[in-house]
């Protein structure tokens, strides 16, 4: 199995927001964000990571199959240095528990050095046993800080922040 990631293109932009519609909806179940009208979340911030320098959109590939996303930034989301946070990070159901997203990670890192900031949701029991086990791998000591603003259902967010060399 070989994963890989790319960055997104405008000309891809629409396969990343059909991704994250599906991401959108997983998530639903901890933040309880309603669809609109359309039945559709959307995305607000789509359109910026094709015009700001400090965003990057990624997509994630196994064996050169579209497997899921990864949208990175410089929003600072609790009171340490910031240099990249893990805005949103989406790998499908058929291939998750088998690397993919440690890989994937893994190669983010290889590109975005420096201080990571990660948030997730307390109830979303998967990511963070994924998220807690990425920042084990960096080569720094990690934090769990309170995030500086509640998801949408009034939860605290938990914040990972550590050092990627």
């Amino acid at each position: 199995m070989n994963t890989t990631i790319k960055k997104v293109t405008m000309s891809e932009k629409d396969t990343l927001a059909n991704l994250l519609e599906k991401y959108n909806y997983e998530f639903s179940q901890y933040d309880k964000r309603q669809f609109n009208s359309n039945g559709l979340f959307g995305y607000k911030y789509l359109d910026n990571y094709f015009t700001e320098e400090s965003r990057h959109a990624y997509f994630i590939y196994v064996d050169e199959i579209l497997a899921g996303f990864a949208l990175i930034n410089k929003y600072k989301e609790c009171e340490r240095h910031i240099d990249w946070s893990m805005a949103e990070f989406f790998v499908s159901y058929n291939f998750r528990r088998q690397g993919v997203a440690t890989e994937a990670v893994r190669q983010i890192f290889n590109i975005h050095k420096g201080f990571w900031h990660i948030k997730y949701h307390k109830n979303n029991i998967a990511s963070a046993i994924l998220w807690n086990k990425i920042a084990k791998m960096s080569d720094s000591e990690f934090e769990l800080c309170i995030g500086d603003e509640p998801f949408g259902d009034g939860t605290e967010a938990s914040v990972l922040y550590f050092e990627v060399r």
